[in-house]
């Protein structure tokens, strides 16, 4: 076994990959709020780091940002023209693995078979995205091939020590990896990601998630053996009794030290509907930046404000930064959904644009 490991979110971070919005994608009926959103998100991020978009029109992409961002913000932008079917970076970006023992080591790439949840959506195209961005040149590293593996990255969760955190009903769920039974898929995600320890996770599906329920709506790692979670108290909530289990099974879980964690419960936002559907609504999908984390907030001010200030406290060296997420859920996912971070070790040609 090499020395690679799967690298926790808040560890030093290169640049987040961005898949942009466009009139061909299921954002056509409501394009110009998510075009916002997109902007928020690429003037929050190129304050503290680097900024990867992937679109199929460049020029498009490029101008509509020069009229929000500063040239600072601007020169921290890489552009990379490439077709698309939708905006979900962190399912069908590359996971990486860097060295545990030497900081300089060029990392590795993963690139997993993204096959639209499930085989419930198009996604040929956003499968393909990784590899283009190897075979234009953008990525200066090594790319190593997992076509013959269903992964996305919001179903996995790493705390950066080789425990990996997952839900087995994602994992589980048709059109992934079958035949494989738990036992063989834990097997893989050991051998590919690298990782010492899986832990799996049975409750807490959020209501309105076309993913089978990703850790990464319900469950996210942060420092010092700490973890957030969704948490609902509203014994009317039709999801009451899932996340209490979860709540439960959170409580019952150890280290590999064999100590509890330390757990932060984060408030179940008030019930967003659209045509009578329930939305994913979630303030667990933040994103972790170099010095912030950006919360997705849903215009609720106690809910919001609490979930502000819990998420502080796990990363209390971080801005912590509210963003409207109330569009990007209408699309049944959030904020950390649609980007996928980079390590600092990573190098990128930035003329390939």
């Amino acid at each position: 076994m090499d020395n690679m490991y799967f690298p926790a979110e808040w560890e030093p971070q290169r640049l987040i990959q961005l898949t942009w919005p466009h009139a061909a994608t299921d954002w056509k009926d409501y394009l110009n709020d998510i075009t916002e959103t997109f902007i928020a998100l690429a003037q929050v991020i190129t304050r503290h780091e680097g900024l990867l978009i992937v679109t199929p029109d460049v020029e498009d992409t490029r101008s509509k940002l020069a009229m929000s961002l500063t040239p600072e913000e601007m020169s921290q932008v890489t552009f990379f023209e490439c077709p698309t079917n939708d905006t979900w970076a962190r399912d069908h970006a590359a996971l990486t693995l860097i060295d545990r023992e030497k900081a300089t080591t060029t990392p590795l790439l993963l690139d997993f078979r993204f096959n639209g949840w499930g085989e419930k959506f198009p996604a040929q195209l956003d499968n393909a995205i990784t590899r283009h961005l190897a075979e234009g040149g953008l990525f200066q590293v090594p790319l190593e091939d997992h076509e013959d593996f269903v992964l996305e990255g919001g179903s996995v969760e790493s705390d950066g020590k080789g425990t990996v955190f997952t839900t087995a009903q994602c994992l589980l769920a048709p059109h992934r990896n079958q035949p494989l039974t738990i036992e063989e898929i834990e097997e893989q995600l050991k051998l590919r990601l690298r990782a010492d320890r899986i832990v799996w996770l049975h409750h807490g599906n959020l209501v309105g998630d076309d993913t089978d329920g990703h850790i990464d709506t319900i469950v996210r790692c942060a420092p010092d053996d700490t973890l957030l979670y969704v948490c609902c108290e509203d014994e009317s909530d039709e999801q009451f009794a899932d996340f209490q289990m979860l709540q439960e099974e959170l409580r019952m879980l150890r280290t590999p030290k064999g100590e509890p964690y330390r757990l932060l419960p984060l408030p179940m936002p008030d019930a967003i509907y659209e045509e009578g559907d329930r939305l994913p609504a979630t303030y667990a999908n933040f994103v972790i930046l170099n010095g912030a984390v950006i919360v997705p907030t849903y215009a609720q001010s106690d809910n919001d404000a609490k979930a502000l200030s819990i998420i502080q406290q796990a990363f209390p060296d971080h801005v912590i930064i509210g963003l409207d997420a109330r569009t990007v859920i209408r699309q049944h996912g959030s904020l950390h959904c649609l980007t996928m971070q980079f390590p600092k070790q990573l190098t990128i040609n930035t003329h390939t644009s």
